[in-house]
């Protein structure tokens, strides 16, 4: 099943059900996902039994599926990522048998085909390619082996980044306020079930391709996380319930290989730079550039749809 957020005017916009082909859609028995995800066990098989989708899906209004969420949570779960982030941001490495994560802005998520503003070229301006899913009510205590059960929805992010001023933040010890700015999501939040093979593990086994500027910048492979979403949402509801709606990303996409995947991120690009010669020579990037990602499944299906946005100036 497939759910996607129209532009009525209102916040939170307008949750509709989307055909097989994404062509068309059909009204949701609630307004809203949130409200969706507040009452899934009710709500689901109302969403579930839909089967025609009278109107035209209309790409121009489509918003994220969640435009603000209650919470947003970010790990970092790819381990060839965060080596190279810690050489390029000069950090220690963290040594811990737990998942990093950070709590990021959730006021917003920009739409798909949003312009993205950011104040400043010379604040590093990066994208990040990553999945994520979204919760119903998790009791706080809840184990990973428990944790599969309330992952409702599968999504694709865009989590953008302040490079200039991640490692300066980092070094506080009190994570990130200014370097983090709002994510985007992909039009398409997706049930695992719908996902089929790809959705293993608590894992997406999905290639995502960005593109930079119309070029392919990487096509690394979802599947090789140290930590599967169970145990990421483990880790967050440790010593708090987490509320319906929250929204748990796994860091920047990226596999050892990264030479020949490519990457999901400049950052990691510029540190692949820095091992092999000794200095970065990718620049961030800069007003009218334009990012495109898109998770792609075996058969070359693309569940989630497209990120397409283009950084603009205040």
């Amino acid at each position: 099943m497939r759910l996607a957020t129209l532009d009525d005017g209102t916040p939170d916009g307008r949750l509709v059900v989307v055909s097989a082909d994404g062509s068309s859609c059909a009204s949701a028995p609630v307004d809203t996902l949130q409200q969706a995800v507040e009452g899934w066990d009710v709500i689901e098989p109302a969403l579930r039994a839909i089967r025609e989708y009278p109107e035209r899906l209309p790409a121009e209004s489509l918003r994220a599926p969640l435009p603000r969420a209650w919470q947003w949570l970010d790990g970092s779960v790819y381990p060839s990522h965060a080596r190279l982030m810690e050489q390029v941001l000069g950090l220690d490495p963290i040594i811990s048998d737990s998942p990093l994560m950070y709590q990021g802005v959730s006021s917003k998520f920009y739409g798909p085909n949003e312009d993205v503003v950011m104040r400043d070229e010379e604040l590093g301006i990066d994208f990040e390619g990553e999945f994520g899913i979204v919760t119903d009510f998790v009791p706080m205590g809840t184990s990973a082996a428990d944790a599969a059960a309330h992952i409702k929805l599968v999504v694709q992010i865009n989590d953008w980044s302040l490079r200039a001023l991640a490692g300066p933040e980092m070094k506080t010890g009190f994570g990130w306020i200014q370097a983090k700015p709002p994510c985007s999501m992909a039009p398409f939040a997706i049930t695992p079930d719908a996902l089929g093979a790809a959705w293993k593990d608590a894992r997406p086994h999905l290639k995502l391709r960005v593109c930079w500027n119309g070029e392919q910048f990487g096509n690394a492979d979802g599947g090789p996380m140290e930590f599967g979403f169970d145990e990421l949402i483990a880790h967050a509801a440790r010593t708090r319930d987490l509320v319906a709606g929250t929204v748990i990303g796994s860091g920047t996409v990226s596999n050892e290989n990264f030479r020949e995947a490519g990457s999901s991120c400049i950052a990691e690009r510029r540190g692949i730079e820095v091992v092999d010669n000794g200095e970065a020579s990718t620049a961030f990037m800069r007003f009218g550039d334009r990012v495109r990602m898109e998770a792609h499944a075996a058969d070359g299906s693309a569940p989630f749809g497209a990120i397409d946005q283009k950084v603009v100036r205040p």
